[in-house]
């Protein structure tokens, strides 16, 4: 009798739990869509996703040398589509999207027009992924660490304000990591911004103004062993994943909880 009386009790807590919804919650997703800055061995988005819940699928398909227009020709969007189609196991799947970089002109094959190209392929990013039931965020280009005299040399404000524009338009969620990045290396000065690159910068490289590169290889972007800086090492990819998580926490209530 009291046997009976034990799976009946256990068979009435599992009704009522799924009677109240209590099955546990689907995970989210996070997709890092981007350049060199963002991927794997160059970039802050490794980073970005160790700051993540262990219960939380954050993948980095950022590839160096990408622009908004050849991310796309290339086939590479293809990838973020095929994982939005089958979004049944998530909650959520927010597609973080950052280009600028490749997007300025003289980089053959990459370059976009900033006026018509660059804003409709951002644009464009976007209203595929609210089509796909996924949640856009538009990360405006990170700052370039290069300095005149005590002056941060900011050539990629144009790309963050024409990211900005979009967002608006669309009325998408805007992270702007332009902004806070620019205002972070300007407070730290040439040189302690140089520590965040990937190597030491050479003796005569503090006051020299650095050459931009521009692709790095296949597939994930083969990363510069010579100082530059635009590129990030551990200390600069830990300090940039820190902002965009703590700003994604404050744009985005929802995906508070999915990061530590």
């Amino acid at each position: 009798m009291n046997h009976c009386l034990t799976c009946l009790f256990i068979a009435l807590s599992l009704l009522g739990a799924h009677a109240t919804g209590a099955e546990p919650a689907l995970p989210i997703r996070v997709i890092l869509v981007g350049d060199s800055t963002m991927a794997t061995r160059s970039g802050y988005g490794d980073a970005l996703c160790a700051l993540f819940t262990s219960e939380t699928t954050c993948i980095n398909l950022a590839r160096g040398g990408r622009s908004s227009g050849s991310f796309r020709a290339e086939g590479r969007w293809d990838e973020v589509q095929a994982l939005l189609k089958d979004s049944a196991a998530y909650r959520a799947s927010y597609v973080l999207v950052q280009f600028g970089h490749n997007d300025q002109p003289g980089k053959a094959g990459r370059s976009t027009d900033l006026v018509t190209q660059f804003p409709s392929n951002m644009a464009r990013y976007a209203s595929e992924v609210q089509q796909l039931g996924g949640v856009p965020v538009l990360v405006t280009p990170l700052t370039r660490r290069s300095f005149r005299g005590p002056y941060l040399k900011d050539d990629l404000a144009p790309w963050a304000d024409a990211t900005r524009t979009v967002a608006r338009a669309l009325k998408v969620s805007l992270l702007d990591l332009h902004a806070l990045s620019a205002a972070s290396v300007q407070q730290m000065g040439q040189q302690e911004a140089d520590t965040l690159a990937m190597a030491p910068p050479p003796q005569a490289a503090v006051a020299a103004t650095p050459t931009v590169n521009g692709a790095l290889g296949e597939p994930q972007g083969t990363p510069k062993t010579t100082f530059d800086r635009t590129h990030l090492g551990p200390k600069g990819a830990s300090l940039f994943a820190a902002m965009v998580a703590r700003e994604l926490a404050r744009g985005n209530p929802a995906l508070a909880p999915s990061l530590k």
